[in-house]
Protein backbone atom coordinates (compact mmCIF):
# COMPACT_ATOMS: atom_id res chain seq x y z
CA UNK A 1 0.00 0.00 0.00
CA UNK A 2 1.11 3.29 -0.62
CA UNK A 3 -0.14 5.72 2.21
CA UNK A 4 0.49 9.88 1.42
CA UNK A 5 -1.20 13.20 1.72
CA UNK A 6 -3.33 12.33 -1.49
CA UNK A 7 -2.43 9.83 -4.14
CA UNK A 8 -1.65 11.62 -7.41
CA UNK A 9 0.11 10.05 -10.70
CA UNK A 10 2.44 13.47 -10.83
CA UNK A 11 4.21 12.34 -7.67
CA UNK A 12 5.17 9.40 -8.67
CA UNK A 13 6.19 9.49 -12.56
CA UNK A 14 5.24 11.72 -15.23
CA UNK A 15 3.54 11.04 -18.86
CA UNK A 16 5.45 11.39 -22.51
CA UNK A 17 3.84 13.70 -25.05
CA UNK A 18 1.91 10.93 -26.54
CA UNK A 19 0.45 10.72 -23.18
CA UNK A 20 2.38 7.34 -21.94
CA UNK A 21 2.83 7.31 -18.14
CA UNK A 22 6.17 6.00 -16.78
CA UNK A 23 7.09 6.12 -13.12
CA UNK A 24 10.15 8.01 -11.88
CA UNK A 25 11.89 5.24 -9.79
CA UNK A 26 13.94 2.82 -12.31
CA UNK A 27 13.07 -0.60 -12.13
CA UNK A 28 15.67 -2.84 -9.91
CA UNK A 29 16.21 -6.63 -8.36
CA UNK A 30 15.16 -7.71 -5.39
CA UNK A 31 18.71 -7.57 -3.38
CA UNK A 32 18.52 -11.63 -2.94
CA UNK A 33 21.46 -11.77 -5.72
CA UNK A 34 23.46 -8.61 -4.41
CA UNK A 35 27.04 -9.03 -3.81
CA UNK A 36 28.29 -8.07 -0.99
CA UNK A 37 25.34 -9.76 0.69
CA UNK A 38 23.56 -6.91 3.09
CA UNK A 39 21.69 -9.58 5.68
CA UNK A 40 19.59 -6.83 7.15
CA UNK A 41 18.44 -5.51 3.64
CA UNK A 42 17.48 -9.29 2.49
CA UNK A 43 15.74 -9.67 5.64
CA UNK A 44 13.85 -6.81 4.89
CA UNK A 45 13.03 -7.70 1.65
CA UNK A 46 12.03 -11.31 2.73
CA UNK A 47 9.91 -10.32 5.41
CA UNK A 48 9.24 -6.43 5.05
CA UNK A 49 6.57 -4.42 3.15
CA UNK A 50 6.72 -4.62 0.48
CA UNK A 51 8.82 -7.36 -0.08
CA UNK A 52 8.73 -11.31 -1.16
CA UNK A 53 6.23 -12.81 1.26
CA UNK A 54 4.00 -9.48 2.04
CA UNK A 55 2.07 -8.61 0.21
CA UNK A 56 1.25 -10.96 -2.40
CA UNK A 57 3.20 -14.58 -1.94
CA UNK A 58 0.89 -14.61 1.44
CA UNK A 59 -2.26 -13.40 0.14
CA UNK A 60 -2.02 -16.56 -2.68
CA UNK A 61 -0.49 -19.15 0.39
CA UNK A 62 -3.61 -18.01 2.44
CA UNK A 63 -6.33 -18.28 -0.78
CA UNK A 64 -4.56 -22.01 -1.57
CA UNK A 65 -5.41 -23.13 2.34
CA UNK A 66 -9.04 -21.65 2.17
CA UNK A 67 -9.02 -23.45 -1.01
CA UNK A 68 -7.61 -26.83 0.40
CA UNK A 69 -10.17 -26.38 3.84
CA UNK A 70 -13.11 -25.61 2.43
CA UNK A 71 -13.35 -26.06 -1.44
CA UNK A 72 -11.09 -29.48 -2.06
CA UNK A 73 -12.82 -32.42 -2.16
CA UNK A 74 -10.66 -35.39 0.47
CA UNK A 75 -8.17 -36.23 -0.76
CA UNK A 76 -9.10 -40.12 -0.62
CA UNK A 77 -11.90 -39.81 -2.75
CA UNK A 78 -9.95 -38.80 -5.55
CA UNK A 79 -8.76 -41.88 -6.47
CA UNK A 80 -10.96 -42.81 -9.37
CA UNK A 81 -11.78 -40.09 -12.02
CA UNK A 82 -15.01 -38.86 -10.74
CA UNK A 83 -16.82 -36.21 -12.22
CA UNK A 84 -18.51 -35.13 -9.15
CA UNK A 85 -15.22 -34.29 -7.74
CA UNK A 86 -13.49 -33.32 -11.19
CA UNK A 87 -15.77 -30.80 -11.72
CA UNK A 88 -16.17 -29.25 -8.09
CA UNK A 89 -12.59 -28.44 -8.70
CA UNK A 90 -13.05 -26.89 -12.10
CA UNK A 91 -16.26 -24.63 -10.85
CA UNK A 92 -14.02 -23.94 -7.82
CA UNK A 93 -10.93 -22.45 -10.05
CA UNK A 94 -13.41 -20.76 -12.03
CA UNK A 95 -15.45 -19.26 -9.20
CA UNK A 96 -11.26 -17.85 -8.44
CA UNK A 97 -11.04 -16.37 -11.67
CA UNK A 98 -14.53 -14.44 -11.78
CA UNK A 99 -13.84 -13.02 -8.37
CA UNK A 100 -9.66 -12.39 -8.94
CA UNK A 101 -9.81 -11.09 -12.24
CA UNK A 102 -13.50 -9.38 -12.05
CA UNK A 103 -12.55 -7.20 -9.24
CA UNK A 104 -9.66 -5.02 -10.97
CA UNK A 105 -11.36 -5.44 -14.30
CA UNK A 106 -14.73 -4.02 -13.05
CA UNK A 107 -12.88 -1.24 -10.82
CA UNK A 108 -10.16 -0.24 -13.41
CA UNK A 109 -11.91 -0.40 -16.69
CA UNK A 110 -15.66 -1.03 -16.12
CA UNK A 111 -16.36 1.32 -13.55
CA UNK A 112 -13.11 3.28 -14.37
CA UNK A 113 -13.12 4.40 -11.02
CA UNK A 114 -9.68 6.25 -11.14
CA UNK A 115 -9.80 7.22 -14.95
CA UNK A 116 -6.53 6.87 -16.71
CA UNK A 117 -4.70 7.84 -13.12
CA UNK A 118 -1.39 6.07 -13.25
CA UNK A 119 -2.57 4.00 -16.44
CA UNK A 120 0.70 3.18 -18.50
CA UNK A 121 -0.93 3.89 -22.29
CA UNK A 122 -3.41 6.01 -22.16
CA UNK A 123 -5.79 4.29 -24.73
CA UNK A 124 -8.22 1.85 -23.28
CA UNK A 125 -9.55 -1.77 -24.16
CA UNK A 126 -9.70 -2.34 -27.90
CA UNK A 127 -13.71 -3.18 -29.03
CA UNK A 128 -12.84 -3.21 -32.77
CA UNK A 129 -9.51 -4.53 -33.29
CA UNK A 130 -8.75 -7.55 -35.93
CA UNK A 131 -6.12 -9.24 -33.88
CA UNK A 132 -9.09 -10.20 -31.28
CA UNK A 133 -11.47 -13.07 -31.31
CA UNK A 134 -15.02 -11.16 -32.03
CA UNK A 135 -12.58 -7.88 -32.73
CA UNK A 136 -12.70 -6.99 -28.98
CA UNK A 137 -10.39 -7.52 -26.79
CA UNK A 138 -11.93 -8.43 -23.61
CA UNK A 139 -13.70 -10.97 -25.62
CA UNK A 140 -10.84 -12.17 -26.65
CA UNK A 141 -9.41 -12.78 -22.95
CA UNK A 142 -12.07 -13.97 -21.42
CA UNK A 143 -12.09 -16.75 -24.51
CA UNK A 144 -9.06 -17.89 -24.40
CA UNK A 145 -8.63 -17.52 -20.26
CA UNK A 146 -12.13 -19.77 -19.79
CA UNK A 147 -11.49 -21.86 -22.80
CA UNK A 148 -7.87 -23.22 -22.51
CA UNK A 149 -6.89 -21.75 -19.30
CA UNK A 150 -9.38 -22.46 -16.94
CA UNK A 151 -9.00 -26.17 -18.58
CA UNK A 152 -5.86 -26.92 -18.54
CA UNK A 153 -5.00 -24.93 -14.85
CA UNK A 154 -7.74 -27.18 -13.78
CA UNK A 155 -6.56 -30.88 -15.46
CA UNK A 156 -2.96 -30.58 -14.18
CA UNK A 157 -4.38 -30.10 -10.66
CA UNK A 158 -6.85 -33.69 -11.04
CA UNK A 159 -4.55 -35.10 -12.35
CA UNK A 160 -1.57 -34.30 -9.89
CA UNK A 161 -4.20 -34.98 -6.84
CA UNK A 162 -5.15 -38.40 -8.92
CA UNK A 163 -1.48 -39.54 -8.52
CA UNK A 164 -1.04 -38.28 -4.76
CA UNK A 165 -4.30 -39.61 -3.83
CA UNK A 166 -2.92 -43.38 -5.73
CA UNK A 167 0.49 -43.16 -4.45
CA UNK A 168 1.76 -42.62 -7.63
CA UNK A 169 3.76 -39.15 -6.74
CA UNK A 170 5.79 -38.93 -3.33
CA UNK A 171 3.75 -36.96 -0.74
CA UNK A 172 4.84 -34.94 1.75
CA UNK A 173 3.41 -35.17 5.73
CA UNK A 174 3.91 -31.89 7.30
CA UNK A 175 4.18 -32.81 10.69
CA UNK A 176 6.77 -34.76 10.05
CA UNK A 177 8.88 -32.21 8.07
CA UNK A 178 7.59 -28.80 9.11
CA UNK A 179 10.62 -27.26 8.27
CA UNK A 180 11.07 -28.97 4.90
CA UNK A 181 6.87 -27.55 4.24
CA UNK A 182 7.57 -23.81 4.84
CA UNK A 183 11.01 -24.22 2.79
CA UNK A 184 9.63 -25.49 0.05
CA UNK A 185 6.25 -23.00 0.37
CA UNK A 186 8.65 -20.08 0.43
CA UNK A 187 10.54 -21.93 -3.18
CA UNK A 188 7.89 -22.00 -5.17
CA UNK A 189 7.52 -18.21 -5.99
CA UNK A 190 11.17 -18.10 -7.48
CA UNK A 191 10.85 -21.67 -8.78
CA UNK A 192 7.65 -20.56 -11.08
CA UNK A 193 9.66 -17.42 -11.93
CA UNK A 194 13.06 -19.77 -13.27
CA UNK A 195 10.46 -22.12 -14.97
CA UNK A 196 8.32 -18.76 -16.68
CA UNK A 197 11.51 -17.60 -17.90
CA UNK A 198 12.83 -20.68 -19.72
CA UNK A 199 9.58 -21.18 -21.17
CA UNK A 200 8.72 -17.49 -22.23
CA UNK A 201 12.22 -17.13 -23.85
CA UNK A 202 11.02 -20.37 -25.39
CA UNK A 203 8.11 -19.37 -27.24
CA UNK A 204 9.52 -16.39 -28.12
CA UNK A 205 11.27 -18.66 -30.89
CA UNK A 206 9.93 -17.65 -34.20
CA UNK A 207 7.93 -20.27 -35.29
CA UNK A 208 6.31 -20.82 -31.59
CA UNK A 209 6.06 -16.94 -31.04
CA UNK A 210 4.06 -16.94 -34.33
CA UNK A 211 1.80 -19.91 -33.86
CA UNK A 212 1.14 -19.67 -30.54
CA UNK A 213 2.42 -16.20 -28.00
CA UNK A 214 1.49 -14.26 -30.64
CA UNK A 215 -2.47 -14.68 -28.90
CA UNK A 216 -1.44 -13.14 -26.19
CA UNK A 217 0.71 -10.42 -27.41
CA UNK A 218 -2.06 -9.62 -29.52
CA UNK A 219 -2.51 -7.61 -26.01
CA UNK A 220 0.43 -4.88 -26.60
CA UNK A 221 -1.87 -2.53 -24.18
CA UNK A 222 -2.98 -5.62 -21.80
CA UNK A 223 -6.03 -5.16 -19.02
CA UNK A 224 -6.05 -7.95 -16.22
CA UNK A 225 -8.00 -10.53 -18.30
CA UNK A 226 -5.18 -10.56 -20.38
CA UNK A 227 -3.24 -11.80 -18.17
CA UNK A 228 -4.31 -15.56 -18.66
CA UNK A 229 -5.16 -15.34 -22.46
CA UNK A 230 -3.21 -17.53 -24.02
CA UNK A 231 -2.84 -20.12 -27.18
CA UNK A 232 -4.13 -23.87 -25.72
CA UNK A 233 0.11 -24.48 -26.22
CA UNK A 234 1.22 -21.98 -24.01
CA UNK A 235 -1.18 -22.66 -21.13
CA UNK A 236 0.70 -26.57 -21.26
CA UNK A 237 3.91 -24.98 -20.94
CA UNK A 238 2.84 -22.54 -18.56
CA UNK A 239 1.49 -24.59 -16.18
CA UNK A 240 3.53 -27.36 -16.43
CA UNK A 241 5.52 -26.09 -13.31
CA UNK A 242 3.35 -28.29 -11.52
CA UNK A 243 5.89 -31.20 -12.61
CA UNK A 244 7.82 -30.39 -9.81
CA UNK A 245 5.85 -32.13 -7.51
CA UNK A 246 5.39 -34.89 -9.26
CA UNK A 247 8.87 -35.75 -8.24
CA UNK A 248 9.84 -34.34 -4.86
CA UNK A 249 7.43 -34.62 -1.94
CA UNK A 250 5.25 -32.41 -1.90
CA UNK A 251 1.59 -31.98 0.48
CA UNK A 252 -1.28 -30.71 -1.18
CA UNK A 253 -0.70 -26.96 -0.51
CA UNK A 254 2.28 -26.65 -2.25
CA UNK A 255 0.31 -28.51 -5.21
CA UNK A 256 -2.75 -25.77 -4.61
CA UNK A 257 -0.12 -22.93 -4.67
CA UNK A 258 2.11 -23.69 -7.51
CA UNK A 259 -1.17 -23.21 -10.03
CA UNK A 260 -3.05 -20.29 -7.85
CA UNK A 261 -0.20 -18.77 -8.27
CA UNK A 262 0.06 -18.60 -12.01
CA UNK A 263 -4.04 -18.75 -12.29
CA UNK A 264 -4.06 -15.32 -10.62
CA UNK A 265 -0.95 -13.10 -10.39
CA UNK A 266 -1.00 -12.47 -14.28
CA UNK A 267 -4.19 -10.27 -13.24
CA UNK A 268 -1.44 -7.92 -11.02
CA UNK A 269 1.16 -7.93 -14.17
CA UNK A 270 -1.73 -6.97 -16.56
CA UNK A 271 -3.74 -4.38 -14.99
CA UNK A 272 -1.82 -1.94 -17.09
CA UNK A 273 -1.96 0.37 -14.15
CA UNK A 274 0.97 1.35 -11.78
CA UNK A 275 -1.14 1.44 -8.84
CA UNK A 276 -5.24 0.71 -7.74
CA UNK A 277 -6.39 3.67 -6.25
CA UNK A 278 -8.46 2.46 -3.14
CA UNK A 279 -9.28 6.26 -1.76
CA UNK A 280 -7.90 9.40 -1.69
CA UNK A 281 -4.84 8.36 0.25
CA UNK A 282 -4.50 4.03 -0.27
CA UNK A 283 -3.49 2.68 -3.37
CA UNK A 284 -2.37 -1.04 -3.96
CA UNK A 285 0.74 -1.50 -5.97
CA UNK A 286 0.62 -3.61 -8.88
CA UNK A 287 4.49 -3.96 -9.56
CA UNK A 288 3.49 -4.70 -13.07
CA UNK A 289 5.58 -2.12 -14.83
CA UNK A 290 8.28 -4.61 -15.99
CA UNK A 291 6.36 -7.04 -17.50
CA UNK A 292 3.90 -3.76 -19.34
CA UNK A 293 7.27 -3.47 -21.11
CA UNK A 294 7.56 -6.37 -22.15
CA UNK A 295 4.34 -6.01 -23.68
CA UNK A 296 5.30 -2.89 -25.17
CA UNK A 297 8.32 -4.06 -26.39
CA UNK A 298 8.23 -7.60 -26.73
CA UNK A 299 11.87 -8.45 -26.69
CA UNK A 300 12.67 -7.35 -22.54
CA UNK A 301 11.92 -8.23 -19.23
CA UNK A 302 11.04 -12.17 -19.69
CA UNK A 303 10.68 -12.45 -16.55
CA UNK A 304 9.42 -10.22 -13.22
CA UNK A 305 12.16 -9.02 -10.90
CA UNK A 306 13.48 -12.00 -8.16
CA UNK A 307 15.85 -13.42 -10.46
CA UNK A 308 18.15 -11.14 -12.06
CA UNK A 309 17.57 -13.72 -15.25
CA UNK A 310 17.25 -10.70 -17.60
CA UNK A 311 19.88 -8.72 -16.29
CA UNK A 312 22.36 -12.22 -16.82
CA UNK A 313 21.27 -12.44 -20.08
CA UNK A 314 20.98 -8.75 -21.58
CA UNK A 315 17.41 -8.14 -21.95
CA UNK A 316 16.60 -6.33 -18.86
CA UNK A 317 14.87 -2.88 -19.26
CA UNK A 318 14.77 -0.51 -16.12
CA UNK A 319 11.80 2.03 -17.67
CA UNK A 320 13.81 4.64 -18.10
CA UNK A 321 14.94 6.78 -21.37
CA UNK A 322 18.31 5.69 -20.57
CA UNK A 323 16.89 2.08 -20.77
CA UNK A 324 14.76 2.34 -24.39
CA UNK A 325 18.44 3.83 -26.00
CA UNK A 326 20.27 0.57 -24.23
CA UNK A 327 17.44 -1.48 -25.45
CA UNK A 328 17.46 0.34 -29.57
CA UNK A 329 21.31 -0.24 -29.39
CA UNK A 330 20.91 -3.51 -28.26
CA UNK A 331 18.17 -4.52 -31.28
CA UNK A 332 20.21 -2.86 -33.49
CA UNK A 333 23.52 -5.57 -32.97
CA UNK A 334 20.89 -8.26 -33.43
CA UNK A 335 19.65 -7.39 -36.80
CA UNK A 336 23.46 -6.89 -37.16
CA UNK A 337 24.44 -9.99 -36.16
CA UNK A 338 21.69 -11.57 -38.21
CA UNK A 339 22.60 -9.93 -41.83
CA UNK A 340 26.05 -11.21 -41.34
Amino acid sequence: MSNTKKISENSFGERDRRGHWRPFEKLKYAPLFAWPIKPLKLLRWLFGYPGYVLPWNLVFFLISVVVWLAFTPPLETMKTFELGWMATIVLRNAGLMILFYGIFHLHLYVKRKQGNEFKYNPSWLETDGSAFLFRNQTLDNLTWSFASGLSIWSGYEILTFWMMANGFIPHLDFQANPILFVVMLLLIPMFRELHFYCIHRLIHIPILYRYVHKVHHANSNPGPWSGLSMHPVEHILYFSSIFIHWIIPSHPLHVLNQLIHPALSPALDHTGFEKVIIDDKTALDTHCFAHYLHHKYFEVNYSDGIIPLDKWFGTFHDGSSEGDELMKKRLKQKRMRLNT
